[in-house]
């Protein structure tokens, strides 16, 4: 039975990792939560022991560890909100940017990279300007009032 679930959890790993290494938002965090479910597998199946639940008032030679079961399902939660905020992280970016491609959205980025660098006309423009201010300021400056 352990062969079972460790080829299990070994599947559903490498199952996450595939679609961790695709460039698509939604495949990455469908890749982080199968990996973060093939983690809680894992805890579970090192605690895996025929027994009856811990709640029972026998004695504690044939009780299932509860420690592993409530630190499952903390980890449960905790992936749960990580992969809630992920989903809306990936909305915004959806919206921005009409796109969940990481390569597109890298040339995105690049692109407004090099709008937002000031070009050289746009300074040689600003210092003109700045001289032609000066030269008025100059002139104003002489005439009498």
């Amino acid at each position: 039975m352990t062969l079972v679930f460790s080829l299990a959890i070994a599947s559903l790993f490498a199952a996450g990792a595939y679609l961790m290494l695709k460039r698509d938002l939604i495949r990455l965090i469908a890749g982080m939560i199968m990996i973060g479910n093939a983690a809680n597998l894992f805890i579970m199946a090192s605690a895996l022991r025929r027994g009856t639940a811990a709640i029972l008032p026998h004695d504690g030679d044939d009780m299932a560890d509860p420690l592993t079961q409530a630190m499952v399902l903390t980890a449960i939660v905790i992936s749960f909100a990580t992969a809630a905020l992920a989903l809306v992280v990936v909305y915004r970016v959806y919206t921005s940017h009409l796109s969940v491609d990481l390569g597109e959205l890298s040339l995105a980025e690049e692109e407004q990279s090099e709008l937002d660098e000031p070009r050289s006309e746009d300074i040689v423009e600003t210092e003109i300007e700045e001289e032609v201010e000066a030269m008025i300021d100059e002139a104003l400056a002489e005439v009498p009032t």
